[in-house]
């Protein structure tokens, strides 16, 4: 019979699995074409609050001192330096924060924290108008910071402090630096007024000086002491008080030459039993070059003794050893006209204060002198001269006097000692009472 609906009698004939076959591919291709989901970004992190927040007056400033966040809110370790922002706000007439008048008054870039870093904590200094102090003195100011990790979201508050703060002695205007070679000199002019420019009614009760080395390695070539009145940054290096002072002057004496050394000063006042500091003075800079010879030597001696062959001789020369302790060496001089220098004996540094001269000939006088030098290349002025005869030693010897005793009941030879002089050497032999000198023409 013949079918007269065609193909659909056809594919019901057909196999399963050449319908499977047929539509697997097209099932492929649809979901092939299927758009994929959009990707879903991490979440940036969050650091954790700054808990330890504290403050205090610091010239015509507040200098907040903070530990950075290391973490997450999710305890996640931070990868880098959060982003740090400071917000100053008033104080109600409570004592208490207004948290309603914080505003973002600085942002330290997280690549820059490193730089108020100071033993583990970051160190930042607020300033404060001397206008608005002079305005309001003794008055609060309230501060909190927050941490950004990313743009989207900054960690929450720090604690909240609040501080007074009041008017302090205008800076010190310059720094005198005096290179010496025990210490280095600073003095500097006291301040009359307050930074607001009124008359200073506050005793000043002393000085801090503060130095910051800025290089350990600086090159020995230039031949004198170098001071400017201007510095590197301040936020480069970190500056230690060497020291409290009632004067205007200090002498520094734990210097290091040929290392390049920032130094501050700042007066000090008391206010209702705290000291307040003034902001930091014009700082000056010092590279103390050693100039400074050593001492000359002292106490030159010498002998002529024996070479190591028949015939020859050789002078020993030995002096007092140098204190300095910085000393490098010695130099020895030999000339064979009095009043000048000669030549040097040995190319090399004598590292001790003693030399043997065996190129001396017979017959000749000699005058040596010594210097002493240091690390730094400082030779002395050379030490009094010695004049050295260079002669033949005689192989018999003359005994010009001779002092005996001897005891009659005994007879020869003497028991006793008796001193015996032999030129200008002494010597001794056994002697008794009665005594008795026997000369020798």
């Amino acid at each position: 019979m013949e079918n007269r609906k065609g193909t659909p009698a056809l594919i019901a004939k057909l196999p399963v699995r050449h319908i499977l076959n047929f539509l697997f591919p097209i099932f492929f291709f649809v979901a092939g074409c299927g758009a994929p989901g959009e990707p879903v970004a991490p979440s940036p992190p969050v650091p954790v609050a700054i808990a330890d927040l504290s403050a205090g007056q610091a010239g015509d400033g507040v200098q907040l001192t903070f530990t950075l966040p290391a973490k997450s809110i999710a305890g996640e370790k931070l990868t880098s330096p959060p982003a740090v922002e400071i917000l100053r706000g008033a104080v109600k007439p409570d004592g208490s924060a207004d948290s309603k008048t914080f505003r973002v008054v600085y942002t330290i870039p997280g690549a820059l924290v490193e730089t108020y870093r100071s033993e583990g904590q970051v160190r930042f200094t607020d300033p404060i108008s001397p206008e608005e102090t002079k305005a309001h003195p003794g008055g609060k100011v309230a501060y909190t910071v927050r941490t950004r990790a990313s743009q989207k979201r900054a960690s929450a508050n720090s604690n909240v402090v609040t501080v007074r703060v009041f008017p302090v002695p205008e800076r010190i205007a310059s720094i005198e630096a005096r290179v010496t070679e025990p210490a280095i000199e600073l003095s500097w002019p006291a301040p009359s007024r307050t930074s607001a420019g009124e008359p200073l009614n506050t005793a000043i009760t002393g000085y801090r000086v503060y130095r910051a080395e800025v290089n350990a390695s600086a090159p020995a070539a230039a031949p004198t002491s170098s001071t400017q009145s201007s510095s590197p940054g301040k936020e480069e290096m970190h500056f230690v008080a060497l020291s409290r002072t009632e004067t205007t002057s200090y002498s520094d004496t734990t210097f290091s030459f040929d290392h390049t050394y920032v130094y501050m000063a700042r007066s000090v006042i008391q206010v209702e039993g705290n000291e307040l500091e003034s902001s930091d003075s014009q700082p000056v800079t010092v590279t103390p070059r050693d100039t400074y010879p050593p001492a000359a030597p002292q106490g030159l001696v010498g002998a002529v003794l024996p070479g190591s062959t028949a015939g020859t001789l050789l002078v020993d020369l030995s002096w007092s050893i140098n204190l300095e302790t910085d000393l490098a060496g010695y130099r020895v001089y030999r000339s064979e006209q009095e009043g000048t220098r000669g030549q040097l004996l040995t190319a090399d540094l004598l590292p001790t204060p003693a030399i043997r001269d065996t190129s001396v000939e017979p017959g000749h006088r000699y005058w040596y002198t010594v210097t002493a030098v240091d690390r730094a290349g400082n030779e002395s002025a050379p030490s009094a001269p010695l004049a050295v005869d260079v002669t033949q030693p005689s192989s018999q010897v003359r005994v010009k006097q001779l002092f005996v005793t001897w005891e009659p009941s005994i007879g020869w030879p003497l028991e006793r000692i008796c001193p015996v002089t032999v030129g200008s050497t002494s010597s001794a032999i056994r002697r008794f009472e009665p005594e008795c000198m026997l000369v020798f023409p």
